[in-house]
């Protein structure tokens, strides 16, 4: 059972701005352990991910509908996917390298928006950005718990690190394939 601190860390971890470049050191803060804190935080971090890739399109329908909007929305997207050709061959990992970079605007929010704007596929952009989000993670976590920390939970780490692995080599399986 979680108790109330970890629910406000999983769920602050989905909301936009605060992420999990936050609240990891602040579950560290609230004495959560580190392996937990990093576990909590892309639980709730991961949770956007998939409604965001499905609903921005249907979202963008809907401000269509404001003239305004829908010629600078037009534009904009004109504009970003007219380089498809190099945002295709480098988008996912671009993608997976935005989000991991643990800087505040490089979430999962923000990403789910670039990935709409220069019309990466769903799987492509899902792939990246969980990635990436468990890499930033795993960045943000080693920061906060300090370098005593990382002693105490260095083999723990390594699990983390290799499920990481697994996912890239998953990653390149499915890339390699196309």
């Amino acid at each position: 059972m979680l108790s109330f601190e970890e629910w406000q860390i999983l769920l602050m971890s989905a909301v936009p701005f605060t992420e999990l470049r936050l609240t990891i050191p602040l579950a560290i803060a609230l004495g959560i352990e580190p392996l937990k804190a990093f576990f909590l935080a892309c639980t709730g971090n991961f949770l956007p991910i998939i409604p965001l890739l499905l609903l921005l399109e249907p979202m963008t329908k809907i401000i269509a509908k404001i003239p305004i909007l829908d010629k600078i929305l037009n534009s904009i997207i004109t504009r970003t996917r007219s380089k498809g050709e190099q945002v295709e061959k480098y988008g996912a990992l671009g993608l997976l390298l935005f989000v991991a970079v643990p800087l505040p605007g490089t979430g999962v929010y923000s990403a789910a928006i670039l990935a709409f704007l220069f019309g990466i596929r769903f799987w492509y952009s899902f792939i990246s950005l969980t990635l990436g989000m468990l890499v930033a993670g795993v960045v943000v976590t080693l920061a906060s718990a300090g370098i005593m920390e990382i002693a105490q939970y260095i083999y723990k780490v390594e699990y983390i690190m290799l499920a990481l692995l697994g996912i890239g080599l998953i990653y390149w399986f499915l890339k390699r394939k196309k």
